[in-house]
């Protein structure tokens, strides 16, 4: 775990201080706040899942189109009878996430960005049978990863932009302690790619929702510069 938050940490750096030294947006602050969903349902009782994502972001242009920032939040997942019949788990996560972004300008107002970003998540899982809770079930979760992600930012005006942004490539590491039927921590690494079909444990995508990780596929914000 900490080799790889070291590893997103220098990469990190390395993309802000190779930027070159002109003006344009470098200097400028900007907030957004990323909302994300994610949903899955095999059409039976069992298998449905879903995740909403919550995460206010800020940052600073270190250059005329390099950014860094963090963004910090929460995810929520519920997942109905992973685990047995009339079960649901109900996942409350915190998330902290180091950034940097760099964009292309299109056409006019309109920009394409590439972000590299390191979630750092952590949170508890708990479950209810036939709406009771259950006692000393609580799963503790800890992920740690490297995301990719892609997007395109509109300029509304000069203080207001509106983006949107899909996940292209996620690593991460996941510990979860606790999950009903087993003795030990599971510790599980999972890689996955945009439009690539994955097959993921059943553990990870009861806490984690749809896809078996914490990083929703699809977000959209609203931008403020100043």
């Amino acid at each position: 775990m900490k080799k790889m938050l070291l590893a997103g940490s220098m990469i990190i750096m390395g993309l802000c201080n190779a930027q070159e030294k002109q003006e344009g947006l470098k200097g400028t602050w900007f907030a957004t706040a990323q909302f994300g969903y994610q949903s899955t349902n095999d059409g039976s009782e069992t298998g449905k899942s879903s995740s909403t994502t919550i995460l206010p972001l800020a940052g600073y242009f270190v250059g005329p189109s390099a950014a860094i920032g963090i963004a910090a939040g929460n995810i929520g997942v519920k997942s109905q009878n992973q685990v047995a019949d009339n079960v649901t788990l109900k996942t409350n996560l915190l998330v902290v996430e180091p950034l940097a972004r760099k964009y292309w300008n299109i056409h006019g107002g309109l920009f394409f960005f590439g972000q590299l970003a390191v979630p750092i998540i952590s949170g508890k899982t708990k479950m209810t049978a036939n709406g009771q809770s259950v006692p000393n079930s609580d799963i503790k979760v800890n992920q740690i990863g490297l995301a990719v992600s892609g997007g395109l930012d509109y300029v509304l005006t000069k203080h207001f932009t509106v983006e949107f942004s899909y996940n292209l490539a996620n690593l991460s590491y996941t510990t979860i302690k606790n999950y009903p039927g087993t003795t030990k921590d599971i510790k599980t690494t999972d890689f996955s790619l945009a439009h690539v079909a994955t097959v993921v444990p059943d553990y990870n995508k009861a806490v984690f929702g749809p896809n078996g990780n914490a990083i929703s596929t699809l977000s959209f914000g609203f931008k403020f510069l100043f």
